[in-house]
């Protein structure tokens, strides 16, 4: 096998996040079910972010926010993700090459707008989202360069992107182009909701051996496998025979492999801020240790200190240095 260019390429959503603190009684106010993310028109994201004050405007996007991670733990790391030539796409486009990833998808040049990600955050540090996917949608199998899938140890494919039929047709030549080349593809389930339009779907990805690396946390597990009864759920997902991560949120991960089950805690922290973006953050650490060729141990170590990082500000994007962080810790040398 040849040496491989990249650490990690993800595929996902390109949109730009919108930050906003907000109370329960705001959310009850619009309908808006607590820590959900839900898809809406950009009539629908215009009149909530009319509702809101004060916005903070970051890039974002579930494995965009994992790929930056990775970049600043130190991995070479690539995106491929759609975005307008607009101006919206042009701030994502620069904020990602600014953070150390390669990104080369071209813009398109007419349809929908960027998409956006309104987030509002409460007191308690939960995030409620709503997405207006708008060109990130408009990923096409022409969009997945096969030297660029090929050329990285592993693919990261971000379930939130399941929804346009061609994005899908873009996912599965992603991994045959990888498994091809000898390399791992991951999938990160995204969201409960998502798990229930696609349920079917990602464990048919599990089970035909497109998905080599799962990612989820304990509500969509439940999801998958339709029970309130984690041990159950457990107890399907290790009879697929994937390497499996589960995370619990204070309660730490659950690394499924090989039969073996291994419990690994939180990172602690002093205070919980804004949880948008820890489960793409552990993603991150633990894609790091993995690229490293670490124990899955400490590759979820790596990943809980990353979400940790993460929830103590507001924004999905980390704000000290994770590799140092890692380094003072023992778990990069």
């Amino acid at each position: 096998m040849p040496a491989a260019t990249y650490d990690v390429l993800g595929i996902g959503n390109a949109i730009v996040d919108i930050l906003m603190h907000a109370d329960d009684d705001m959310l009850v106010a619009h309908d808006l079910h607590k820590g959900s993310m839900q898809l809406v028109d950009e009539a629908r994201i215009e009149l909530l972010q009319a509702a809101g004050s004060k916005p903070a405007f970051v890039s974002g996007g579930s494995a965009a926010n994992t790929i930056v991670g990775l970049a600043r733990l130190g991995c070479r790391s690539a995106f491929i993700g759609k975005v307008k030539a607009d101006q919206a796409g042009d701030a994502f486009t620069h904020d990602i090459r600014a953070a150390g990833v390669h990104f080369t998808t071209p813009a398109a040049r007419d349809g929908a707008a960027t998409a956006r990600c309104l987030i509002f955050v409460t007191p308690d540090g939960q995030r409620t989202m709503n997405t207006y996917l708008g060109a990130s949608q408009a990923l096409y199998e022409t969009d997945v360069e096969p030297a660029l899938v090929t050329g990285s140890k592993i693919i990261y494919l971000e379930g939130y992107l399941w929804d346009p039929p061609h994005a899908k047709q873009a996912f599965l030549r992603a991994a045959k182009l990888a498994h091809e080349a000898g390399r791992k593809v991951a999938l990160s389930l995204s969201d409960s909701f998502c798990v229930d339009r696609y349920r079917d779907e990602f464990i048919d990805l599990v089970r035909s051996r497109s998905v080599d690396v799962l990612f989820c946390n304990q509500s969509e597990l439940h999801s998958l496998y339709q029970t309130a009864d984690l041990d159950t759920a457990l107890l399907a997902l290790r009879k697929e025979n994937v390497l499996a991560v589960v995370t619990r949120s204070e309660e730490g991960c659950l690394v499924i492999a090989s039969g073996n089950t291994y419990e690994v805690p939180a990172a602690p922290i002093e205070h919980l801020v804004d949880t948008t973006g820890a489960g793409d953050l552990f993603a991150a650490g633990f894609l790091a240790g993995l690229a490293r060729q670490r124990d899955y141990e400490t590759c979820a170590r790596l990943g809980a200190l990353a979400a940790a990082e993460v929830i103590q500000h507001i924004g999905a994007r980390p704000v000290a240095d994770l590799k140092q962080l890692a380094t003072k810790s023992g778990l990069l040398g």
